[in-house]
């Protein structure tokens, strides 16, 4: 290894560490995960068991809610909680309004299409939905569109990858939502809950570790702030001088 090897594999792991860290930030890693699957988990055991929509649903429910106070508790981040508890009411709600089990898990189906076609309509406009949401996370906001190429189309391909995944699990869920019972479509959801989540990040890892590091456009703001700041200084200590 020469010496200008080392500089160069170091700032690929560099890049690699912190693409790693954004990804669990944004995602909400395992804890994040596991969040997301226990409600539905909860609500098809106890469907499977006794076939009662409304002690399912109140289940499923009072879990999400659970979640969010012991994560007030610990002072942590709630988005990940919050997001499950409102996907779980939409489902108690929708299943009590029609009576029909099923339809717990539509409204989640239906925001996992949307999100696969966002992703795609994204992609192919340029301005792919996986860096809008991983760029403030890169403290690079959205200077990937103009200024870094090279991460504009590691996003490009990333947002595909999700648009892609996330239509082939509905391609899977929205026949079985017409042909099985209840308890078939949950086991089958909770069964790629996870999976497709994780075959996705990688995926954007891979890309996002191949790609040019971010322009951190906040250190940018503050060394300009910091020049000009001392720019000031400069003609102040001068006036001052004469």
């Amino acid at each position: 290894m020469t010496s200008l090897d080392k500089p160069t594999q170091d700032a690929q792991q560099d890049s690699r560490a912190v693409t790693e860290a954004a990804l669990f930030e944004a995602f909400g890693g395992v804890r994040g995960m596991v969040e997301t699957v226990v409600p539905g988990l909860l609500f098809v055991t106890i469907y499977t068991i006794n076939k009662d929509l409304h002690m399912s649903a109140i289940a499923a429910l009072a879990v999400s809610l659970i979640l969010v106070v012991v994560r007030l508790a610990m002072k942590d981040t709630v988005k990940h909680a919050f997001s499950g508890v409102f996907g779980v009411a939409f489902g108690v709600v929708f299943a009590m309004m029609t009576g029909n089990a099923k339809d717990f898990y539509l409204p989640g189906m239906l925001y996992t299409l949307g999100l696969a076609l966002a992703y795609i309509v994204t992609a192919l406009c340029g301005v792919p939905l996986i860096g809008l949401i991983l760029g403030p996370v890169f403290k690079e906001n959205l200077s990937w569109r103009t200024r870094n190429p090279g991460r504009k189309k590691a996003y490009t391909k990333a947002s595909w990858a999700w648009g892609l995944i996330l239509l082939a699990k509905c391609a899977i869920l929205f026949p079985l939502y017409w042909w099985a019972d209840t308890t078939q479509l949950g086991w089958v959801l909770i069964a790629l809950k996870i999976p497709p989540f994780l075959l996705a990040v990688y995926l954007t890892w891979v890309f996002l570790a191949k790609a040019p590091p971010p322009i951190d456009v906040f250190a940018e703001m503050e060394a300009a702030e910091a020049a000009e700041q001392e720019e000031k200084d400069r003609q102040a200590a001068a006036r001052s001088g004469e």
